[in-house]
């Protein structure tokens, strides 16, 4: 996550207030999804704006390490450039179309890192 945010320059996103969770067993069409922290929540943990990335084992872990670039590119778009604690919904700044784009910039490394298969890369 961190190597494609900075390798796009989204230097906005901050990689202590982004978590990534693997989920198996699911049935969704999704391969990835991203949650905020509600603002209540924040506001009784005393916390800033939290975002969680939920990827879903069955269709990500199949993809080639470009594929699984598109895919975390396409979850880092909905986040917003002020990191305030929402979402940017699909439309023209959060599309398949921008997301292949961009991630045709990522860095070489960062790709070979997705063609590993080992947990927390």
């Amino acid at each position: 996550m961190r190597c494609v945010a900075r390798s796009l320059g989204l230097n906005y996103i901050d990689p202590e207030r982004l978590y990534v969770i693997r989920s198996y067993g699911s049935r969704s069409r999704a391969t990835a999804r991203i949650y905020m922290m509600p603002s209540a929540w924040r506001f009784a943990l005393n916390m800033g704006p939290v975002y969680l990335i939920e990827f879903i084992s069955e269709r990500f872990d199949r993809l080639t390490p470009m594929g699984k670039a598109e895919v975390i590119v396409h979850e880092l778009l909905h986040i917003p450039p002020a990191f305030s604690g929402g979402l940017r919904p699909h439309g023209r700044l959060v599309n398949d179309g921008l997301a292949r784009r961009l991630t045709s910039r990522v860095d070489e490394g960062c790709l070979r890192l997705l063609g590993g298969h080992e947990e927390g890369r």
